[in-house]
C-alpha cells in the first residue's frame, strides 16, 4: 500500500512540473512577442462581424463572403503548411483553415506558436470543407490575449465540483452546458420582467441595509455602519418596503433582488439569493394563482419553446390547469390526519406524538399542521400545485379567512416536491397587523432567532392606509434549476458562497 501511495504522490509531484514547465514555456512566448513589439496586451479592440452560430445558420448567404470572428483557442492541428483549429465565441465554436500561402510564412510560424486558451481574431472566407464542415478559410489571425495559465482538458467531476464553482470562468470556457444554462437564467429573469411590464408592473429598487429585517422568518445577516456608527442587517426580504409603495399609490410593483438569509447551504439553499416580489392592489391571492399560473407557462413557452420540462427525467407540465388544495386537506390526503377534526394544541400535540412529528413546547395546532405538510405532503407535490390556506400561526403578515379566522389567505405553489413561490391576500388591518407583532416579539423573546420584530415605520403606513392587496414571492434560483434541469442551486448562481481558502481570507 505504501508503495502505491507513493506512485500516486510521486505522479502529482511530476504533473505538477510539467504544468511549471508548460507555464513557463507560455510566458517565455509572451516575452519575445513583447521583444519583437507584438505585445497583444497592447491591443485594445477588435473589428468582430459576426458569431459562430450566426455563419453557420446564413452559411448560404454568406458563403465567400468576408468575415472576422473573435474567441479563445480551443484546439489546433498543425499539419505542414496547413493547419485547423477552433475558435469558441459566445455562441459556440467554429473551425478555421489556416494555411501558410494564405496568410504569410512568418505569420504562419506565429500561429504554430499559438496555444490553446489563447484568444484570437480570425479574419478569412467562409467556406464548407469536403467533410461538410462549416469554416473560415483563414487570411489574417491577430493574437488578442496570450494566455499564461493551462486550460484543463476535463473540468468536471465529483473531484472537481468545488473547483468548477470557485474557477466559474474556467468551467464557462470547458463546459458549453454551464454556459447554456447561465444564458437561460438571463431569458428567464428578463422573459418575468417583459412579462410583468406588459401587465402593468412597474419595476423599482428598495434598500438592502435595513435596521429591522422583516417580512419573513429567517436570520439576518448582521453588518456596522461606520458613518452612522449604528448596527444594519442585509435584507431578508423584499416585502415590506414594496407595500409602502402600495400604499404610496404605486398599484403595481415589483422587485428583483438579493436578499441573505444567515442559514445554512445545501442543493436548494444559498445565504445569498435571487428573490422576485410583486405587490398588486385591489387583488387578493386568488389573483396571484391567476398570475402565476400565466408567468411560469410565459416564460417557459419563450425561454424553452415548450410547455413541458424535465428535471430529474420527471416530466412536468405547466400547460395544465395548476391543482389547488388546501393545506388541512394535503395533510389529509398524505397523512390521513384530518385537522378539521382537531380541536385544540393538545390533540394536535398527541396526533404529532403517534406520527412520530417533532414539535416545539410552544407550538400550537397550525403550527403542528405546517409541520405535518411537510413531512407528510411536500415530496408528494410533484406537478405544478397551489396549497391554499394556511393556519395564521405561520402566517403573520396575511389576511384571515373570513369564513374561518384560524386560516389565513395564503397559497405556497410547489413543483417537484419544492416550495417554488408564497404568496398571500396581504394583511391591510393595522390593529390586527399589531397584535401579530406581539405575537411574533414573544416568539423572539422565547429564542426564535427567526421572528420578525415590530416595524413602525411600516405599522404607521399601515396606518395611513392600504387599498387591498395581493402579493407574491418567487424563488428565482429554483425557478431558473427547474427550467434548466440543474442538481443543485449552486449550478444555477455563478458565483455561489463558497468558505474561503488560506490565501483568500484577509
Amino acid at each position: 500500500m505504501a508503495g502505491n501511495n507513493n506512485t500516486t504522490n510521486t505522479g502529482a509531484q511530476d504533473q505538477t512540473q510539467n504544468t511549471n514547465e508548460l507555464i513557463r514555456i507560455r510566458r517565455e512566448k509572451l516575452d519575445e512577442l513583447r521583444t519583437s513589439g507584438s505585445d497583444p496586451f497592447e491591443i485594445t479592440k477588435y473589428d468582430q462581424t459576426h458569431h459562430s452560430a450566426e455563419i453557420k445558420a446564413s452559411f448560404d448567404e454568406l458563403e465567400g463572403s468576408s468575415v472576422s470572428v473573435a474567441g479563445r483557442l480551443m484546439s489546433k492541428r498543425v499539419m505542414g503548411k496547413a493547419s485547423f483549429c477552433n475558435v469558441q465565441d459566445l455562441e459556440g465554436t467554429i473551425q478555421s483553415y489556416v494555411a501558410r500561402d494564405s496568410i504569410g510564412e512568418d505569420e504562419y510560424k506565429q500561429f504554430k506558436k499559438l496555444d490553446i486558451g489563447d484568444i484570437v481574431g480570425i479574419e478569412g472566407t467562409v467556406f464548407k470543407t469536403k467533410t461538410g464542415e462549416i469554416s473560415i478559410h483563414a487570411t489574417k489571425i491577430t493574437l488578442l490575449t496570450k494566455s499564461l495559465q493551462i486550460l484543463p482538458e476535463k473540468f468536471h467531476g465529483l473531484t472537481n465540483t468545488d473547483l468548477r464553482y470557485r474557477q466559474r470562468y474556467v468551467d464557462l470556457i470547458i463546459n458549453p452546458e454551464v454556459k447554456d444554462t447561465f444564458i437561460k437564467r438571463s431569458k428567464i429573469i428578463s422573459s418575468i420582467r417583459k412579462y410583468l411590464d406588459s401587465e402593468g408592473f412597474m419595476e423599482v429598487e428598495t434598500p438592502m441595509l435595513v435596521s429591522n429585517a422583516g417580512g419573513a422568518s429567517a436570520r439576518p445577516f448582521e453588518t456596522h455602519f461606520n458613518a452612522l456608527d449604528e448596527d444594519f442587517k442585509l435584507r431578508i426580504s423584499l416585502e415590506l418596503p414594496l407595500k409602502r409603495l402600495i400604499v404610496g399609490g404605486l398599484e403595481r410593483v415589483y422587485e428583483i433582488g438579493r436578499v441573505f438569509r444567515n442559514e445554512g447551504l445545501d442543493t436548494r439553499h444559498n445565504p445569498e439569493f435571487t428573490l422576485m416580489e410583486l405587490y398588486q392592489a385591489y387583488t387578493d391571492y386568488n389573483g396571484m394563482m391567476n398570475l402565476t399560473e400565466n408567468l411560469y407557462r410565459h416564460v417557459a413557452l419563450e425561454v424553452l419553446g415548450t410547455t413541458k420540462i424535465s428535471y430529474g427525467g420527471v416530466e412536468m407540465d405547466l400547460g395544465l390547469p395548476f391543482e389547488r388544495i388546501t393545506m388541512v386537506d394535503a395533510v389529509k390526503k398524505y397523512s390521513g390526519v384530518d385537522f378539521n377534526e382537531i380541536g385544540d394544541d393538545d390533540s394536535a400535540k398527541a396526533a404529532a406524538k403517534e406520527h412520530h412529528i417533532e414539535f416545539e413546547p410552544h407550538h400550537t395546532k397550525g403550527d403542528i399542521l405546517n409541520l405535518f405538510f411537510e413531512e407528510f405532503a411536500e415530496e408528494h407535490l410533484i406537478q405544478p400545485t397551489f396549497v391554499m390556506d394556511h393556519p395564521i400561526e405561520i402566517s403573520p403578515l396575511t389576511k384571515k379567512k373570513p369564513s374561518n379566522p384560524a386560516y389565513v389567505e395564503r397559497f405556497e405553489f410547489f413543483m417537484n416536491g419544492w416550495e417554488m413561490a408564497n404568496a398571500y391576500s396581504e394583511l391591510n388591518d393595522p390593529i390586527d397587523q399589531r397584535e401579530r407583532f406581539k405575537a411574533q416579539e414573544a416568539l423572539l423573546a422565547l429564542g426564535d432567532e427567526e421572528a420578525n420584530r415590530t416595524d413602525e415605520d411600516f405599522m404607521n403606513a399601515l396606518e395611513i392606509g392600504m387599498p387591498p392587496t395581493g402579493g407574491i414571492g418567487f424563488g428565482i434560483d429554483r425557478m431558473c434549476m427547474l427550467l434548466t434541469d440543474s442538481a443543485a442551486i449552486r449550478d444555477v448562481l455563478l458565483f455561489p458562497t463558497m468558505k474561503s481558502l488560506p490565501n483568500e481570507k484577509g
